[in-house]
């Protein structure tokens, strides 16, 4: 790839942590337990994209793999956490 190229590429991966602790609002203030859930789980969707675009950018494919990690260790955290947080009646169905 060109200069160009990898420099967009992490360009992008700075704009992407930019939003990324935006949402770190919603983790502090989140009324909600399944608010402050989502907000942890777009924050890691923001780590693996960043991963992605950080090894593009930068020719390391080895960054790939721990994407692929970090991604299925923050989908199965996501589950465990609804999981226990879940109480019975509690869910308001629309």
């Amino acid at each position: 790839m060109t200069d160009l190229a990898n420099a967009v590429l992490v360009l992008a991966a700075v704009v992407v942590i930019l939003l990324a602790t935006a949402v770190l609002y919603r983790v502090v203030v989140g009324p909600t337990t399944h608010d402050r859930v989502v907000a942890i789980n777009v924050i890691g969707t923001s780590i693996v994209i960043v991963l992605a675009l950080v090894a593009a950018g930068l020719d390391r494919p080895e960054y790939l793999d721990i994407a692929i990690v970090y991604a299925i260790l923050n989908f199965v955290l996501s589950l465990v956490v609804g999981r226990f947080s879940y109480r019975s009646g509690e869910v308001e169905w629309r």
